[in-house]
């Protein structure tokens, strides 16, 4: 399942990995519906009950144990979700939120445009009243690995820098180089990739 993949399930949220939720003995029938994640992804989640099982993998496929023990599936219509589920769906965290930035080749200074991609950044960090934020460095194959590596650290740095300055807690932040190992755009090694040359920073 993605990360920002939702399941409302006896009543409960539980956001996880793709897994298997058998009926526990003594607890009531209820549904289970696999809600869509910010990015319109679900992955799948297996539902096991009275030993039939159902693969859940589109947005608003539920399940819940019918007459006589028997498993029914269906898809649920997302309005009635919504208000049916309305006090749980408040009280879940927000998705994570993804952001990149790119910077001129061989610095680690920002572009023009990526300086005006601070501002959304900043605003989905007060939205959380305990941030976790992850910054990440790439640089493009251009250039030694050892120099890569050092490039993208420092990348991710004047990132984390850049947040610290603007009052976010340096606790709240992790920061780390991938140098040139994780491309957004694959290409020939030697040849400059503007796109390659990023920090992705993503709020928790």
């Amino acid at each position: 399942m993605t990360a920002h993949a939702r399941i409302v399930f006896l009543g409960a949220v539980i956001a996880g990995c793709a897994s298997e939720l058998p009926q526990p003995a003594g607890v009531p029938a209820d549904r289970v519906v696999l809600l869509p994640g910010g990015d319109g992804g679900t992955g799948a989640l297996v539902v096991v009950q009275g030993g039939q099982k159902a693969v859940l993998d589109s947005g608003y496929a539920t399940a819940r144990a019918g007459p006589g023990g028997s498993l029914e599936v269906g898809t649920a219509d997302a309005a009635e979700v919504r208000a049916e589920f309305a006090s749980a769906l408040q009280a879940l965290p927000a998705a994570p939120t993804s952001f990149l930035v790119y910077f001129v080749f061989g610095q680690d200074e920002l572009t023009e445009e990526s300086r005006k991609a601070i501002a959304p950044l900043l605003d989905a960090v007060a939205r959380r009243p305990a941030p976790e934020i992850t910054v990440i460095g790439h640089a493009d194959r251009v250039g030694a690995e050892q120099v890569n590596d050092a490039l993208s650290a420092k990348r991710a740095e004047h990132v984390k820098e850049m947040l610290i300055q603007r009052g976010i807690p340096a606790a709240r932040i992790v920061a780390a180089g991938r140098g040139s190992r994780e491309p957004l755009v694959k290409g020939t090694e030697g040849v400059a990739e503007p796109r390659n040359r990023r920090v992705e920073i993503t709020v928790r």
